[in-house]
């Protein structure tokens, strides 16, 4: 256990891991702060039965780059519990969490929200600690900006699918969406708006396909109603679960879970465009393959970044007597996720290698600078290979 932690540091972190644990409610949960060189750390924090220090330092390093890819001045870290977020002692196991981390939270961390919990789960967070800054994400009642129930991650990876798509000649075409939870449901809402053809789906119940093109009002509707299980309200458009981004498609859109798309499935994805909503869906060695398909894709951390957008409105208005104005939210998550998919792809030509790798590469420049002004010396030159000419 320690020496994968040690072997998991880097020349960009993580400065901080911080495990903890509470015997009375059997609480195990852990904090990684990866790198804050362009500002304090923030990130989800997840609830689920699986949850392993490995996977929130992954998680941790996607929200550094995701930080600086958006060029926001904030660092990359993320939080878990190792829980059942059904567990009917939910709440206790969360502030116990959250009370032994009162040390860095919100001095070097602050809370959003990720898998397991929810907006009244923030307001909890900040409840426990008497700090209305801990957590963002908090419920719109105690001035929060409830962006899941906006749905602002979800349209802003329909805008940069649209975006991408009109580049390479896709523009409203056929979409095969994995997941139609927070993310999916409101990518799914903006693509019908934007005129695109939704043809398959998924929920944890299910998956749908109708090469016509899915009623996605309809399934917005039958989601309110019935949650995950809206699958069920239409048997004669079930396929077989997984199988949902590999249908006849032009666009697809891995957006519920990571590791989806690996070596063993990629050849068989028909799209030419993948758009990652999900973070880490796709491994290294099948984003390779993918772009020796010629297929482009946008990576997560470029395409969801709706989410971190409205992420930092909400940390500027922690201790503001205003909300912002949705629209003024939503305009900007448009306007720089469309800015940042163009300059990727920009990148990626110039570059010559996977979408993935020009993103990154872009990111750790900026978070490079930030660290080299700050007087940290950089400790692999050979880490970002023919950056200098760029800068």
């Amino acid at each position: 256990m320690v020496d994968d932690v040690f072997n998991s540091m880097d020349e960009w972190g993580p400065e901080k891991i911080v495990a903890v644990s509470d015997t009375k409610t059997g609480m195990k949960g852990v904090l990684v702060i990866d790198n804050t060189a362009r500002g304090i750390g923030k990130g989800g924090i997840r609830m689920l039965p699986t949850v392993s220090v490995r996977e929130i330092a992954r998680l941790a390093r996607v929200m550094t780059w995701k930080w600086a890819g958006v060029d926001l001045f904030y660092g990359g870290a993320k939080a878990g519990i190792q829980a059942d977020p059904q567990s009917p002692y939910k709440e206790e196991i969360l502030r116990a969490f959250v009370r032994r981390l009162s040390n860095e939270v919100p001095a070097e961390y602050v809370f959003g929200l990720d898998m397991g919990l929810t907006e009244d789960d923030a307001a909890i967070i900040n409840d426990e600690l008497g700090d209305r800054g801990a957590a963002v994400g908090t419920p719109y009642e105690l001035g929060g900006i409830p962006y899941d129930k906006l749905g602002i991650t979800g349209y802003g990876v329909a805008e940069v699918v649209d975006q991408a798509a009109v580049r390479i000649g896709l523009e409203g075409r056929r979409v095969a969406l994995q997941g139609f939870g927070a993310v999916g449901h409101a990518a799914a809402a903006r693509l019908h708006a934007l005129d695109y053809s939704v043809v398959s789906i998924s929920t944890a119940a299910g998956a749908l396909h109708d090469p016509a093109g899915l009623d996605v009002p309809l399934l917005l509707q039958l989601r309110e109603d019935r949650g995950d299980t809206l699958v069920d309200a239409l048997p004669q458009l079930r396929i077989e679960p997984g199988s949902e981004l590999l249908v006849d498609a032009d666009i697809a859109v891995p957006a519920a879970l990571q590791d989806v798309i690996t070596v063993n499935n990629a050849a068989d994805i028909k799209a030419r465009l993948l758009v990652e909503g999900a973070n880490l869906p796709t491994s290294p060695d099948a984003q390779t393959l993918l772009h020796r398909r010629g297929v482009t894709v946008i990576p997560d951390f470029v395409a969801n970044a709706g989410g971190v957008v409205s992420a930092a409105f909400a940390m500027d208005a922690r201790y503001s007597a205003f909300r912002p104005e949705t629209e003024q939210i939503f305009t900007t998550v448009s306007a720089k996720l469309r800015t940042n998919a163009d300059q990727v792809l920009d990148e990626t030509l110039r570059r010559g290698g996977t979408s993935h790798e020009a993103a990154r590469a872009m990111a750790q420049e900026r978070v490079l600078v930030a660290m080299e002004l700050r007087g940290k010396p950089r400790r692999n030159r050979t880490a970002l290979p023919a950056l200098s000419a760029s800068r």
